[in-house]
């Protein structure tokens, strides 16, 4: 555990929501009640007074988070099409990629999630908000807000795996309040709700958390916390896409502008955040393309780097501890026990990453679909003077061919066995060397800021991110004169100072200094200089949408205008949804990521299939077909039900 709680329970706390037969109200809970359960922490008490109190019960909520980090991945990457199990995944694993998850599968436990809901609420209830210290400060706002968030965050998890989930906003502490009828709510309803509900939280808590030391189980405390800023940007996201590419702008909009908050003010008002410079790519001028390549040490004449990608998961050969600095690329974390005797210990490293704890056999590994997705990609080489570049060749070994990160990460190798003498086959997915369970980092904002910002209109702006990176000269010089002065005017709101964030230049690459610049294109992490990459394009780039008239001059043409726009929200969507896949493989959110893009397709069940179906690659997609038990042109069959009353069940 984070630390020892003393839990004061009352009788009769709730501990799961049993529904009736009406999809739209929850039933009765008292099959399910515990009547010794201590999910609620001093309920005893009519409010919490003291930092004591305060402190206990929001690290008791913590601590219940690390009982669902696990399946926060697995049912986010095991149901997607990047991995593949081996024959060492349990069955219900399986069942889970297989999308046949039943009621008695260990992924499938809604109680979980209401035992945090439940403490959140009664926090929610009970903390003294208005309780001011000598200095007339509100003493334990900083709490309530990060609970609110932590709420919001469990229940968008809920929506997302169950689709229809009973919605409690209010603890439930005593018998007569399990059996009353309670509504079931849709994902577009829990992100409305939310939407409001943190809407009213004071904006200094957007930037402003909980802090109980760097040093709590060797952590800093600030990396437990959910920013707000990021959880409205996601609710938002999620009911834009919802809502469709029509009907949701406004919401991208605005969850493009949460995004852009949390990254202007993270530090701080009006701080900066820049979208970082680890990257992997062939060093320039080289045609050592066959070296062995070490991404440790990045040896001479095959590849460069800074801050070597793989050091954001491993440090040193040991378990990395997670601290919080003003440039950090973690930004939320779920710690995890060390041991099992503790009571919360992640299995991730077990299913991921050969280790003596499971014999150096591995459950998960990945799929043929994310080595073809790596390898598709067209590697940009700078040359050694930084005026030209070169293409990688495509017939690299060991996952070198096109995006760098797979290799970076992926090391298999084979050991031998100390009983047997015989070789076993092994793997090091350098992403779970870690203790601790990663929900959000730095890339995974700048990645959903492209996304909210191409639905909203801005395609352009979203494609820089990936192709560039941002700061006011590259929105002066790349962007504002290829856009209409009505968008010009709104992302004025964005604004990226030169003397904050300095996106890296050819330049330098080529000399080895990086002692200024703090920014890049998300795909130069992987797959060279994007910049000179003349593979890595969109309609109409570099091209002003203007018409001539009879005297000779040029005006803006709203019309054609609109068609590279209309052409270019297509292609970044398609751009967005494999840079997700190159960053983003094995940390658990490539399932939700194709959610999202399958509901702004003209038919989403087909979206979706497509893509599982390719988990084999794509000439094995009638054998994914046979390994599925249900269709996932049906919508419903994305998520998870349980005891015939939970999750979606129709369309």
């Amino acid at each position: 555990m984070i630390t020892k709680v003393n839990n004061k329970a009352v009788a009769g706390v709730f501990s799961l929501l049993l529904f009736s037969s009406t999809p739209l109200l929850l039933g009765s809970c008292t099959d399910f009640f515990e009547q010794e359960s201590e999910h609620v922490i001093y309920s005893d008490k009519d409010h919490l007074y003291n930092w004591s109190d305060t402190v206990y019960s929001v690290m008791g909520i913590l601590s219940k988070l690390q009982v669902v980090a696990d399946r926060t991945i697995l049912l986010g990457e095991v149901r997607g099409d990047l991995v593949s199990l081996t024959s060492e995944a349990n069955s219900d694993l399986r069942d889970v990629a297989a999308f046949n998850i039943g009621d008695d599968n260990q992924y499938n436990q809604p109680r979980d999630y209401y035992a945090i809901i439940n403490n959140c609420n009664y926090y929610i209830a009970h903390a003294d908000t208005v309780l001011k210290s000598n200095r007339n400060e509100y003493i334990f706002m900083k709490e309530y807000a990060a609970v609110k968030a932590i709420r919001a965050w469990v229940y968008l998890q809920l929506g997302l795996n169950y689709g229809n989930v009973p919605f409690v906003t209010e603890p439930i502490l005593t018998k007569e309040e399990s059996e009353r009828d309670y509504p079931s709510y849709s994902l577009q309803q829990i992100c409305e709700f939310f939407l409001k509900d943190l809407a009213t939280l004071p904006e200094r808590y957007d930037t402003e958390y909980p802090y109980y030391g760097d040093n709590v189980r060797g952590n800093d405390s600030r990396v437990f916390f959910f920013p707000l800023n990021i959880i409205r940007g996601d609710l938002n996201l999620y009911l834009g896409c919802l809502k469709g590419t029509s009907g949701g702008q406004q919401n991208f909009e605005q969850a493009a502008l949460c995004y852009y908050k949390y990254i202007s003010n993270r530090n701080g008002l009006n701080s900066f955040y820049g979208s970082g410079i680890d990257f992997c790519m062939h060093k320039p001028g080289t045609s050592m393309w066959t070296e062995n390549l070490s991404f440790m040490n990045f040896p001479n004449g095959s590849v460069t780097g800074h801050s070597a990608l793989r050091t954001l998961f491993y440090e040193s050969g040991s378990i990395k501890m997670e601290h919080f600095s003003p440039q950090s690329e973690l930004i939320t974390m779920i710690p995890g026990d060390s041991i099992r005797a503790e009571g919360n210990y992640s299995e991730l490293r077990n299913l991921f990453y050969s280790r003596s704890e499971n014999d150096n056999k591995v459950s998960i590994s990945p799929s043929k679909r994310i080595q073809e997705i790596s390898e598709s990609q067209v590697n940009c080489c700078l040359a050694s003077n930084g005026n030209s570049a070169s293409y990688a060749p495509t017939d690299l070994s060991e996952h070198r061919a096109g995006d760098l990160r797979l290799s970076m990460f992926w090391l298999e190798d084979t050991q031998r066995d100390d009983i047997t003498g015989g070789r076993i086959e092994t793997q090091y997915l350098y992403k779970y060397v870690t203790r601790n369970v990663r929900i959000y980092r730095r890339q995974m904002i700048y990645l959903r800021l492209a996304e909210a910002l191409n639905w909203a209109g801005y395609p352009l702006v979203a494609f820089k991110i990936l192709q560039r990176g941002l700061s006011d000269k590259v929105f002066e010089k790349e962007i504002y004169p290829y856009v209409s002065a009505a968008d010009s005017t709104w992302l004025a709101n964005y604004m990226f100072f030169d003397d904050q964030y300095k996106v890296i230049e050819a330049e330098d690459l080529v000399t080895n200094d990086f002692s200024k610049a703090n920014s890049m294109g998300m795909h130069s992490r992987g797959s060279g200089y994007t910049p000179m990459n003349d593979f890595y394009t969109i309609t109409g780039l570099n091209q002003v949408p203007q018409r001539m008239l009879e005297d000779s001059t040029y005006v803006f043409d709203d019309n054609l205008y609109a068609s590279f726009k209309a052409a270019q929200q297509l292609e970044v969507d398609s751009l967005i949804i494999n840079e997700s896949a190159l960053e983003f493989a094995f940390e658990g959110t490539r399932f939700y990521d194709l959610m999202r893009y399958a509901w702004r397709q003209p038919d989403p069940g087909l979206a979706m299939e497509n893509f599982i179906l390719a988990r084999r690659g794509e000439q094995n997609r009638e054998l994914v077909r046979s390994d599925l038990k249900k269709s996932l042109r049906q919508e419903s069959n994305w998520f998870l039900n349980w005891n015939g009353r939970l999750g979606m069940t129709g369309k």
